[in-house]
């Protein structure tokens, strides 16, 4: 009998190793196939909440937050365009430029939850910003990824043009932040079992199995 697991994935869709992260657990499932059935739900972390709608130069940002010189950013960078390769993820660094605010984003994907399509519009998102080079900030982006994500584009534009779900994004924000959760992505499985990291398809198995013999 199919063992049901709540998942909860912590993210930020500016985050690559949230992409490689989502990869190896859609990866690792698979693996399980009929063991688990995975109820999963992408839960919002800002990693740039003051960043402002026009963004900033993603060097000039990496210098400033974390000091890495251009010799430790384009190490880091091939590390994530190979991983994600390795994983069926295309990264294409010379497109993505800039880093923009995602607090948009993550109120469309709080409502995409209620609509059930939250996991078609996260890939999306990804796909969006890592391969495309696309702002994900950017209202007509959103609402185009929306609509290819099976949700009503007229809908998703008024939610951006105002501030529906702006207040339950921050509070989610709030939950896992008093929760201990503050880098991403952080996976927990059933509120108990925490997987932090883009860890390889190998640890997120044996996480969730091991999350399916303690149900």
């Amino acid at each position: 009998m199919s063992k049901r697991l709540k998942i909860d994935f912590v993210s930020d869709v500016s985050c690559p190793w949230c992409a490689i992260g989502l990869q190896s657990l859609d990866q690792a499932l698979q693996r399980l196939g009929d063991e688990v059935s995975a109820d999963l739900h992408f839960q919002p972390f800002e990693l740039n909440p003051a960043m402002p709608p026009e963004g900033q130069d993603v060097v000039e940002h990496l210098t400033e937050k974390y000091g890495a010189s251009p010799e430790q950013m384009e190490s880091n960078q091939e590390a994530i365009r190979a991983r994600g390769e390795s994983l069926g993820f295309t990264f294409r660094m010379d497109k993505r430029r800039r880093i923009y605010n995602t607090f948009d984003a993550h109120r469309l994907l709080y409502w995409a939850q209620l609509e059930g399509r939250q996991l078609p519009l996260q890939r999306a998102l990804f796909k969006a910003y890592f391969t495309d080079g696309d702002n994900p900030g950017d209202h007509e982006v959103l609402v185009r990824l929306a609509e290819k994500s099976g949700l009503d584009p007229e809908r998703a534009r008024a939610i951006l043009a105002g501030g529906e779900y702006a207040d339950e994004t921050r509070e989610q924000e709030q939950f896992y932040l008093d929760q201990g959760i503050h880098s991403v992505p952080a996976v927990i499985i059933n509120d108990r079992f925490l997987i932090r990291g883009g860890q390889p398809v190998e640890v997120f198995e044996q996480a969730l199995r091991q999350a399916a013999d303690a149900v």
